[in-house]
């Protein structure tokens, strides 16, 4: 099973969110606290590395998608993953031409796990919200709300793909 996960709000997070409620993580991103913009210094949203680590461990292959738009900024996503012991997987980020849903197209995973966006303008943003309707049959799109992480979803990779 092919897993592209969505860093930036599903999985990781910037430090000021720490100890936040999910709320307060919201209205930092939406007013751009200082600490979303500083990539380098982002933290796992609870425990999102043992998760993925463990689906993982179950054969899946995680993939990570970046809100990034370049290599050097994607590279500081590599840095806080390998900090904080994500599982090794391709990072994908959109070229300035590209949108979320191309990447999608492209890689064509068994799943997708991202955020509702709320922050940023809710589904239009999101990269699964205007798959081609011959993609979205053959992609699960598991969405979360932002900053929640995925600690709740099944730790069962099998039972992702039949998530309602």
């Amino acid at each position: 099973m092919r897993i592209l996960v969505f860093l930036h709000g599903t999985t990781i997070m910037q430090s000021a969110g720490a100890g936040k409620t999910r709320e307060v993580r919201v209205r930092q991103s939406a007013e751009r606290d200082p600490s979303v913009l500083a990539y380098e210094s982002y933290i796992p949203i609870d425990h999102a590395a043992e998760k993925l680590t463990s689906w993982e461990q179950q054969g899946a292959e995680i993939m990570y998608l970046s809100s990034h738009e370049s290599e050097a900024d994607m590279e500081k996503d590599r840095v806080v993953l390998r900090r904080f012991h994500f599982p090794d997987g391709p990072i994908r980020y959109r070229e300035r031409w590209q949108s979320y849903r191309d990447i999608v197209e492209e890689v064509i995973p068994d799943v997708v796990i991202e955020d509702d966006c709320e922050s940023i303008g809710g589904a239009k943003e999101m990269a699964t919200t205007f798959l081609e309707p011959h993609i979205q049959q053959r992609v699960r799109s598991v969405v979360i709300k932002e900053f929640q992480g995925i600690d709740h979803l099944p730790d069962r990779i099998d039972a992702l793909r039949s998530m309602q």
